[in-house]
């Protein structure tokens, strides 16, 4: 059994103060991706980097305190990619992938958001024209591969509450919509939670707004996906989304699959 977990944490010094790392060891998890850890290197405490029995492997962004992303797991990796190869993006800490010879790639990725203005939705749009091109070249790689993330997306109406009033902005824009359709229909990655759950509404949501009564109403959006190659995706057995404890404004997202590393 491999049990994968993505979870944005929207600072991970944030975080661990509402016991994220008291969470983590009883998951029994083989790999935890997170995405926002507005954080560098020098900010880690030992905690936050080398968990008991666990190794961190982190992508940090130049800019202080914003974005981030690593991987925390058991297990040693043969390699360690940190970034996608582009400059502007691979400055913002937003990819890091671990390889296990040629059976298996872990992603965590930060997909930009667009919600701040023109200018970060164009950089949304350039970084998810390069990640097309990355996906294709790692479903070509000969190896199982799973991209956990928050893409900052919400793919169709049933993945967000207020669909509706919510067709001109970030994160449900058409164009945004349609993007991640093709990388689902034209390079044949699988969204794993709705594989195994394609009518489910409000408990697949994974953000919700700290404005307002978001959280209250379950007034939330599904932006938090795993991305699996077929192989991989074809053994998923199960999938939750973590409500119980609040780490951010967030939920983890945990996917079992049978398949052994």
């Amino acid at each position: 059994m491999l049990r994968i977990i993505s979870a944005n944490l929207n600072g991970i010094r944030s975080a661990a103060r509402k016991g994220f790392f008291e969470w983590l060891p009883h998951q029994h998890a083989d790999f935890i991706c997170v995405q926002e850890l507005k954080a560098q290197a020098s900010n880690m405490t030992p905690e936050m980097h080398d968990p008991d029995g666990w190794y961190g492997h982190f992508h940090y962004a130049e800019k202080k305190g914003y974005s981030g992303v690593g991987i925390f797991t058991p297990h040693q990796p043969d390699q360690v990619i940190q970034g996608i190869g582009n400059a502007e993006f691979d400055a913002e800490g937003r990819y890091i992938e671990l390889v296990f010879g040629d059976r298996l790639s872990v992603v965590s990725v930060y997909v930009p958001s667009g919600s701040s203005g023109e200018l970060r939705q164009e950089a949304k749009y350039r970084f998810m024209d390069l990640f097309y091109e990355h996906l294709a070249n790692l479903m070509k790689s000969g190896r199982e591969v799973v991209v956990c993330g928050d893409w900052n997306i919400a793919h169709k109406e049933i993945d967000l509450k207020n669909w509706r009033s919510n067709q001109k902005n970030s994160g449900f824009l058409p164009e945004e919509r349609a993007w991640l359709t093709r990388v689902l229909d034209e390079l044949n990655w699988v969204d794993v939670y709705r594989r195994l759950y394609p009518d489910t509404t409000g408990e697949a949501y994974t953000w919700w707004s700290n404005r307002g009564q978001a959280w209250a109403n379950n007034t939330g959006w599904r932006l938090d996906y795993q991305l699996a190659t077929q192989g991989l995706a074809a053994t998923a057995t199960e999938a939750s989304v973590y409500k119980a404890e609040r780490f951010s404004d967030h939920a983890p997202l945990l996917i079992d699959y049978a398949w052994k590393l």
